[in-house]
């Protein structure tokens, strides 16, 4: 294919996919799907290294940019969305960036990708600076709208990463303060990076966001306790934690839920501490969020 790029070389175990049944083309997507998660395994450490400048730009009142265009940039979209109906954020906090905004989302502008001058301003636009940590999200690793993102970004002085599929040249880790590449290997279709680099992407980002909310305090054990109930499933939600949580009845945590205004780390503080709402905020906030110690430390009262 006259291009060194990992994601645009042609798969050897693929080559006669056009002439198979459809359940022999299922099991070679299956079985090149499963040599994702290993591949991204194999990145662990650059992986936490993102969680830890995640982490670190939140502490300092800044957010998580993510840029990208295509799939990369949906997927970006899509896990910034995720964060504030599951772990409580401000939709500020994280962000996606995509090339030929919204409505890209939904219906293909390849072109919008092209030109680095776009995503040099899309950083003005959202008032990239020093607090800010900003992924670029690029399956081959040249995508222009991203890498001209990326360099205003560093100019305006933020912390910055790239997630790409494709062995990274020794530039673009030099350029960076995190490279995060995971070699998923050719696609079962030439090129069509949807799959098994967009696999990975996914797992990469949901990886970097939930552990950073893991270290910011917004789980306790391994429940998302920083929810604020907004729908049927969220209530629902809410009150199985206080139940399994707190030994409490179904009624008992839903008065519990209702008078912590639908907040369920609030209730889980109220409950332990035997406090009233603003008590239990005001001792949440004296301890940034992170409700383990404060519940293991928390005596009784009445």
């Amino acid at each position: 294919m006259l291009d060194d790029r990992l994601t645009e070389q042609r798969n050897a175990r693929s080559i006669d996919v056009d002439r198979l049944p459809a359940l022999e083309i299922v099991r070679i997507i299956n079985d090149e799907d499963r040599t994702v998660a290993d591949a991204v395994a194999r990145e662990a450490e650059p992986i936490a290294r993102a969680v830890e400048l995640a982490v670190a730009a939140f502490r300092r009142g800044g957010r998580l940019l993510y840029v990208g265009a295509g799939t990369s940039g949906r997927l970006g979209v899509l896990d910034a969305a995720e964060m504030p109906p599951t772990f409580g954020t401000d939709p500020e906090m994280v962000q996606g960036v995509i090339a030929g905004g919204p409505p890209a989302l939904v219906r293909s502008r390849e072109g919008a990708e092209d030109d680095p001058r776009d995503g040099a301003a899309a950083m003005d636009e959202r008032g990239v600076g020093r607090a800010d940590l900003v992924m670029g999200i690029a399956a081959s690793g040249t995508t222009p709208f991203v890498h001209g993102a990326l360099a205003r970004a560093r100019e305006l002085g933020a912390r910055t990463g790239f997630v790409l599929c494709t062995p990274p040249p020794e530039g673009l880790r030099a350029g960076h303060d995190v490279v995060i590449a995971p070699l998923t290997g050719p696609e079962v279709i030439t090129g069509s990076t949807r799959m098994k680099a967009g696999t990975a992407t996914k797992m990469v980002l949901n990886t970097i966001t939930t552990s950073a909310m893991v270290r910011l305090g917004k789980v306790y054990e391994n429940l998302m306790v920083d929810l604020q109930v907004s729908c049927r499933k969220l209530q629902d939600r809410g009150e199985r934690i206080l139940m399994a949580t707190r030994g409490l009845d179904r009624a008992g945590a839903r008065d519990l839920l209702e008078r912590a205004g639908g907040h369920v780390k609030t209730a889980l503080v109220m409950h332990s501490m035997q406090v009233g709402t603003e008590e239990a905020a005001a001792a949440l906030e004296g301890v940034s969020g992170r409700i383990r110690d404060l519940i293991a430390s928390a005596t009784p009262r009445g």
